[in-house]
């Protein structure tokens, strides 16, 4: 039976409930199953594999390391263990994704929406962290304003002339193709779509592939991962400077909205609207209470995206959305322009992560945590 050694290391933080990922540098053949085991102890870690171009990847959750420390794993062929995990079935127009049995998301993408969402979104203490969806009898409710806002989304208002934000007359939309991947297991669920962004008359702009990770994490710290590329298939595409719009977008909970209970918090320690709409920051947190209890949502960008760190339209009325693009309105400068022009065949791409935490950004530990994303866990196979 093949094996291998990978190693662990921590690196300069803490590690808690951290996904962790590496290549398989030996040739083994993960159709057969695979069971990762601490080497010091003879545990199952509870593991998930993936073939790709640069070999076999393997995933885990690291439950607890310490700064500076490391742990050995031995990696061999055979059956795992049976283990909860997190599943993915697909319904007429959407995906439902449970974590541990417990329901978490839905990935929306039916023809009956303008564009895929993830709604709900459930944090801490199965409290809903995102607003619900909006219903004509919402008309007039100053609560579900803007209806375009649904959970978690991805879109944007200026795209060679069509909104692809709003739902206005005349609207573009993001219309669902396929899936690549679709998929569950003991330590995440992956889910790929392929979907175009058209115009109202149906004139295709550009193509979008949306990769989702969704893991096998306690519920005080939920984490889905999701990387955006956008690709000019057909044509230029020049993408405008408005405020109207966001790769990574949250609508969080009318009680959590700073109107209410809530705190808007950046990685430069600004708080609220004034200070942290229009500037740019590698995070923005929204926390707030739900229910009676303190529970915060994340947004983490990563230095692989386009114009890293991001500009955030972030709103005392609940919004936050990643904006790379809306610098004259962010700046208040009409000579400082965010416009950018895809050209044919050009590819823009965009990584997120959404952390679900308790309390605020300090008591969620939020600096810390995007670490695990931006910083994380080094693995190294035994040569």
């Amino acid at each position: 039976m093949k094996k291998t050694i990978l190693t662990v290391k921590a690196g300069e933080h803490d590690r808690r409930y951290c996904p962790v990922t590496g290549v398989l540098e030996e040739n083994i053949d993960a159709s057969k199953g695979l069971v990762l085991k601490e080497k010091a102890t003879g545990c199952e870690v509870p593991c998930q594999s993936e073939e790709t171009e640069g070999g076999t990847r393997l995933w885990w959750i690291l439950d607890n390391l310490s700064a500076g420390k490391e742990r050995e794993y031995e990696v061999s062929e055979g059956e795992p263990s049976t283990c909860g995990g997190v599943t993915c079935v697909e319904q007429e127009g959407r995906i439902d994704v449970t974590i541990g049995g417990d329901a978490f998301t839905s990935y929306h993408f039916g023809s009956l929406w303008a564009r895929p969402f993830l709604s709900p979104i459930l944090g801490p203490y199965g409290l809903p962290m995102t607003r619900r969806l909006a219903t004509p009898e919402d008309e007039g409710n100053k609560e579900m304003d803007h209806p375009h806002h649904r959970s978690f989304w991805v879109a944007y208002g200026e795209v060679n002339g069509v909104d692809n934000w709003s739902e206005n007359p005349g609207h573009g939309k993001t219309l669902h193709r396929s899936f690549d991947a679709l998929t569950g297991g003991p330590v995440l669920a992956h889910i790929r779509a392929l979907g175009d962004w058209v115009s109202a008359q149906g004139e295709k702009l550009l193509e979008e592939r949306r990769r989702l990770r969704i893991y096998n994490l306690p519920e005080w710290c939920r984490v889905v991962d999701m990387e955006v590329t956008l690709t000019a298939t057909e044509q230029d595409v020049f993408l405008g400077d408005t405020k109207e719009g966001g790769i990574a977008s949250v609508r969080v909970m009318p009680s959590m909205e700073v109107r209410h209970t809530g705190k808007i918090e950046n990685a430069h320690g600004g708080i609220n609207e004034d200070e942290t709409w229009g500037k740019q920051a590698m995070w923005c947190d929204y926390s707030g209470w739900v229910d009676g209890r303190q529970v915060g949502l994340t947004l983490f960008d990563h230095p692989d995206s386009f114009r890293f760190p991001t500009y955030w339209h972030v709103r005392d009325y609940g919004l936050m959305t990643a904006n790379p693009f809306g610098l004259s309105h962010f700046k208040e400068d009409s000579n400082q322009r965010g416009d950018h022009t895809m050209k044919q065949g050009d590819s823009l791409f965009f990584r997120y992560r959404m952390f679900l935490h308790p309390g605020d950004a300090t008591e969620g530990n939020v600096g810390e945590k995007y670490h695990d994303f931006v910083n994380p866990p080094v693995v190294c196979a035994a040569k």
